[in-house]
């Protein structure tokens, strides 16, 4: 953004401080400025400034102003336009705000100037334009412009004789055609905002105007608008039509309600100045609601000493006092009223969305006093505790990390077709109600992401077009829910749960003796899931997790995945992505992907490591051939072996497994090995041989064969 500080201190007529000094002070105060760029004697500089998205008030002139007065304690010069008096007229100029666009158009003014003379900018709009670059086009054009500037609020001057009966703001009907100023016919959408006639479309509200109510050499009556739009009604024409203009960049961050009737008066001012007459007195229609919304925010109680004792100690031995706090606050536009000792209640100004609480006066303070100011200080120190479920997210995290994947992290935000497809299909759905963003940034970041999935999917396209055909990735994050108000569509409270994604893609996945290539990736997830679960200790031990393939979310390709069960209900769905989604992602190769609810899992106490002794007595194998039907899984059978609570076996491992479904179809092959060992004398033979006979016996119950 460029400013001048010529134009600043027309606001500041008292300053003194030069305009390096301004620059730095406004840099350390969080208005930054980048660059400083002199623009020859008697003109001062050129400010390049970067200014953050929450602080749209300080988008302008005098919004910087403001800020330089509330440094500097200077007074700020009012913005008082002066209007000649307009002739009487029977009924004011007709506008009305149609049903549909109740709460997206929260206030709308309208001025009707007669006789007015079209003509090049002269004077401080035609000096400040070219010292700016600004391009002019003329007076009426340019008093808009020149306003937006200066003050901050948009306005658009329309040619009152092209306008056809009254003004309508209204919702477009889908398929109505609109030619912009810039030439381009677009076609609308039901949802966009537009300001019309009785029969037409005249602009895309809060974006741009039209072609066909433009100001034109020829114009002589003008009607003069300065409305509040709805900032995600206007986000959402600005990104849809590819229009991202300095009305709509002001409008999708919250412009100030109040501003309206003061904007439309400074450019009717302007417009005035090259002649003409006002007629009628200015149409204002607000909507109460959003004027409560945004202009009408409750009071805050701020305490003073609150504000002490987060700010600290500070290099002035005063420090922060009741003074400071009620001139900064004061001269940043919100009105103080003593609340007691010490205890303020502070009326926000409208033009600040961005402050909500108490905390937010606290650093306004902080920022406005300079942060150069307090003194390098070590906070109270307080005994440090991890959360509840640190360790087991540590736990869960070295893992994965030694499994070979590697730690990722997505956008908190999620679109409605994502949500639908991975959150509303899901197997761990409890119905919990998606969170929309009450002010998105775009359509794909409207709600809170109610799964890790879609951010996982993302991750894998953004290597997968790099040529990465190799990736295991994991993320460990917050998923969001919300429940809904009893008789009401709105969130009552929103809900935080831990879930864990897992992503694999791999351009040449290992066959073995149970399975092709192509399922390799699908039983490395079930293994890992099986990993995950050893390092907690549920109640049923080992048999607690099972598998099943009832029930998979449509976003797994059908027959490609399954459910994990712990204690029969759903812990996590695995499996390969379905086609149609991973092509309508252009995705080049298969993904799989599995989505874990940790919430399940850190229930459970963690397993301790333990560590003993080595014996010095002679450990003993023992191998067991078995063939079992293949509805025999591996927890089965090491909950039967440990069942026989034999206190010498030390371990019992599957060597090998592998199947051959066309010689011996519905059945496969075991080799388990046990390992006995005892840690006060050598074992016998006959004791070996018990032992063997009751694992032979445990597998045989199961169905198993013992082989020659």
């Amino acid at each position: 953004m460029k400013v001048l500080t010529s134009w600043l201190r027309h606001y500041l007529p008292t300053l003194t401080v030069t305009d390096r000094q301004l620059a730095d002070d406004l840099t350390l105060r969080g208005i930054a400025v980048e660059g400083v760029h002199p623009l020859g004697e008697g003109n001062g500089h050129l400010f390049e400034m970067d200014i953050t998205t929450n602080r749209v008030d300080a988008m302008n002139h005098y919004g910087i102003a403001r800020e330089a007065a509330t440094i500097y304690g200077l007074p700020l010069e009012p913005l008082h336009p002066r209007l000649p008096v307009g002739t009487l007229v029977d009924k004011p100029f007709p506008v009305r705000i149609a049903d549909d666009a109740r709460g997206l158009c929260g206030r709308f003014t309208a001025q009707v100037l007669r006789n007015v003379n079209i003509a090049p900018s002269t004077g401080l709009i035609a000096e400040y334009f070219a010292l700016l670059g600004q391009k002019q086009i003329s007076n009426a054009v340019d008093a808009s412009n020149f306003t937006l500037l200066g003050m901050g609020h948009p306005t658009h001057a329309f040619d009152l004789d092209k306008i056809e009966g009254g003004i309508v703001v209204r919702l477009a009907r889908k398929g109505e055609k609109l030619r912009l100023l810039d030439g381009t016919e677009r076609t609308l959408e039901a949802d966009d905002l537009v300001v019309a006639d009785e029969k037409k479309a005249l602009a895309l509200a809060g974006v741009m105007g039209g072609w066909d109510s433009m100001i034109t050499p020829e114009t002589k009556n003008i009607l003069v608008e300065a409305a509040w739009f709805d900032p995600a009604t206007v986000r959402r024409s600005s990104r849809r039509h590819l229009l991202h203009t300095d009305a709509s960049h002001r409008f999708e961050r919250g412009a100030d309600f109040n501003a309206a009737p003061l904007a439309n008066a400074l450019v009717s001012q302007l417009i005035l100045q090259g002649g003409g007459s006002v007629e009628g007195e200015l149409v204002d229609l607000i909507d109460s609601e959003v004027a409560v919304r945004t202009a009408d925010r409750p009071s805050i109680e701020l305490s003073v000493a609150e504000v002490r004792r987060h700010l600290g100690t500070t290099l002035d031995p005063e420090g922060i006092t009741s003074e400071i706090v009620s001139r900064f606050l004061t001269s940043l536009g919100c009105e103080l009223v003593l609340h007691g000792l010490d205890l303020y209640l502070v009326k926000l100004p409208s033009w600040r969305l961005d402050l909500e609480r108490e905390i937010d006066l606290v650093e306004e303070i902080a920022r406005v006093y300079g942060y150069n100011r307090f003194a390098n200080t070590l906070p109270t120190a307080l005994p440090v505790t991890d959360y509840s479920s640190a360790a087991a997210e540590r736990a869960i995290r070295r893992r994965l990390l030694e499994l070979g994947f590697s730690e990722a992290v997505s956008s908190t935000f999620a679109g409605q077709q994502d949500a639908a497809l991975f959150y509303e299909s899901s197997v761990t759905n409890t119905k919990k109600k998606t969170v929309a963003m009450e002010n998105p940034l775009s359509e794909e970041a409207s709600l809170l992401r109610p799964s890790l999935v879609p951010g996982m999917l993302a991750m894998l396209a953004h290597n997968l077009n790099r040529d990465v055909q190799e990736v295991r990735l994991f993320e460990q994050g917050e998923v969001f829910t919300g429940t809904a108000a009893p008789d009401a569509g709105w969130i009552s409270e929103v809900h935080e749960a831990p879930q864990l994604s897992l992503g694999i893609t791999t351009a040449s996945p290992s066959p073995s003796n149970l399975y092709p290539a192509s399922d390799a990736p699908i039983f490395e997830l079930k293994g890992i899931i099986e990993s995950l679960v050893s390092l907690f200790a549920p109640p049923g031990g080992a048999a607690a997790l099972t598998f099943t393939a009832n029930g998979t979310p449509s976003w797994l390709e059908p027959g490609r995945g399954a459910v994990a069960l712990l204690d029969n209900q759903p812990l996590a769905s695995f499996g390969e992505l379905a086609t149609t989604e991973r092509e309508s992602r252009k995705l080049r190769q298969p993904v799989y992907l599995a989505q874990i609810d940790l919430a399940r899992l850190y229930e459970l106490p963690l397993r301790r490591a333990t560590s003993h002794d080595l014996s010095r007595f002679q450990a003993v194998e023992r191998d067991f051939s078995f063939v079992l039907p293949d509805t025999v899984q591996w927890h089965t059978v090491a909950a039967a072996v440990d069942a026989l609570a034999v206190p010498e076996m030390q371990s019992r491992t599957p060597v090998e497994i592998w199947r051959d479904p066309k010689k011996h179809p519905g059945v496969y092959s075991l080799l388990l090995r046990t390992v006995f060992q005892s840690h006060e004398r050598t074992l016998r033979d006959e004791e070996l041989s018990g032992w063997s006979q009751r694992i032979i016996d445990a597998l045989t119950a199961l169905g198993g064969v013992l082989r020659a």
